[in-house]
């Protein structure tokens, strides 16, 4: 491909960020990320079971900007190869999906489909073969329908139904992936999901939270276990959401609330993994969730991750709110702060990411970091041969920038990879906001590079 001045420009980058870069030894992991459910479709094919999302969005369309749903989403299912291949012409050599467990195990527990097993099969050796590394989220929020008519994250059973599923995969595919992700962001799939409602299974309230909360973290802890145990060279992390929080005012009233939404967002998960406990000292509206945890639990919440993934892409000012519910806080929106933000009204703020990475620093517990989620959703524009992109393209640099710069500062962040690789289904923002570093013609399924994809292809490649 011959490449414009503009266009060449791009691959220069920041004088500072390559200059960071020539600092990184070889073991630093640069990929890309993705989803079952975003991006597979074949949502109903070779024995598949639905799951909650499937559900959600055929049963519940006013939830789902323009009422689509992921159906087909990118095909991923049959089009994988060829965006292995695009993604190896590119130099990404790390990607990192999820598996459906409604296509592993239809009913989430018991017989386990053949052909579930086979698309991963082909999926994992396919990128072995354009040598590729896969690594493998076990939940990306695609719980099996048939468990959450039994209760899903709320019932405590749910711990063993996603060991057994968890076992089911690493005794299948433990021969080819070394890199086991075993969640991806129970913050939201918990809060978005068990308390607000806005995502699947669009339950609603504190007596689905708290439990909620409580077996989603046990689960996290006895799945990576289970794979510990079962392969115990494997490299096993899970991932968490956050955001850099502040107050909004120099109030005191602002700072507390500001302490409670960083409680929430940012150390609710975390926390009781590394034997902390929940933060229940400062969200005191959550001290019920004791009445949830049993006898041995303490143990059980807890496990030694080889890493944590850090998910970052803003972050949040506070403003105390009486009229709040639990927290008696809110964020204040980018948009109304009259600040640069994205098409999902996230404050551009490089510096976020690397607040978030020194703030987990922090935890002794903490061995490794890696960023398993960074990007932005801008309007692409339309050329002749090119789909511009200057924003995304802007924003990766100056944010990978400040993980370098952390770095190289001592912390313990060994890889990056970008959110997303294709444009997919963006759960309740349905196809509106793009994240991908290739456009995707859902109509057609067309893949086409952006200027964002071939920057971030250089520029790994060095």
């Amino acid at each position: 491909m011959i490449l414009s001045e503009p266009q060449q420009s791009l691959f220069k980058g920041t004088s500072v960020l390559s200059e960071y870069k020539k600092n990184l030894d070889q073991t630093f992991v640069w990929g890309v990320s993705s989803s079952a459910y975003q991006t597979e479709g074949a949502y109903n094919v070779d024995g598949k079971g639905p799951s909650i999302w499937d559900t959600f969005t055929n049963e519940n369309k006013n939830k789902i900007k323009d009422k689509k749903n992921a159906n087909i989403a990118c095909d991923f299912y049959s089009r994988y190869e060829d965006d292995i291949k695009l993604m190896q012409a590119l130099g990404i050599n790390h990607f990192r999906f999820s598996i459906s467990w409604a296509r592993i195990i239809p009913n989430g527990v018991g017989e386990i489909n053949p052909a579930g097993l086979a698309f991963y099969d082909r999926l994992i050796d396919t990128c072995l073969k354009y040598g590729i590394t896969p690594w493998v989220t076990l939940y990306h929020w695609d719980l099996p329908q048939a468990l959450e008519n039994k209760g899903g994250w709320t019932n405590r059973e749910v711990v063993h139904w996603f060991t057994d599923y968890v076992s089911v995969c690493v005794k299948h595919f433990g021969d080819r992936v070394s890199n086991w992700m075993v969640m991806n962001e129970p913050m939201v799939f918990v809060g978005a999901g068990y308390f607000l409602g806005i995502h699947a299974p669009g339950k609603r309230g504190m007596k689905n939270f708290l439990p909620a909360i409580h077996h989603a973290v046990l689960s996290m802890c006895e799945g990576a276990r289970t794979i510990k145990a079962l392969q115990p060279n494997a490299e096993v992390g899970t991932t968490f959401s956050c955001s850099h929080i502040e107050p909004y005012r120099n109030i005191e009233k602002d700072h507390l609330a500001a302490i409670k939404v960083d409680a929430l967002l940012n150390r609710m998960f975390i926390e009781p993994t590394l034997g902390m406990g929940y933060p229940v000292d400062v969200l005191t509206p959550l001290r019920d969730i004791h009445k949830y945890i049993l006898p041995g639990d303490e143990h059980k919440m807890q496990f030694e991750f080889d890493f944590i993934g850090v998910q970052n892409y803003t972050r949040e000012f506070v403003k105390h709110s009486w009229f709040t519910p639990y927290l008696k806080a809110r964020l204040i929106s980018a948009p109304s702060r009259k600040v640069q933000h994205t098409l999902m009204n996230w404050e551009v703020y490089p510096e976020a990411i690397y607040h978030m990475i020194k703030k987990f620093d922090t935890y002794p517990g903490v061995k490794k970091i890696l960023i398993t989620e960074n990007g932005a959703a801008f309007e692409d524009k339309h050329h002749e041969t090119i789909i511009s992109d200057h924003m995304r393209t802007v924003y990766l640099q100056d944010h990978i920038e400040q993980v370098l710069k952390a770095r190289s500062e001592g912390s313990k962040v060994e890889g990056y990879f970008v959110w997303t690789w294709t444009d997919n289904f963006e759960w309740a923002e349905g196809y509106h906001p793009r994240f991908g570093l290739i456009y995707t013609d859902f109509n057609t399924q067309k893949r086409v590079v952006k200027e964002s994809g071939l920057w971030y292809g250089n520029f790994i490649r060095g």
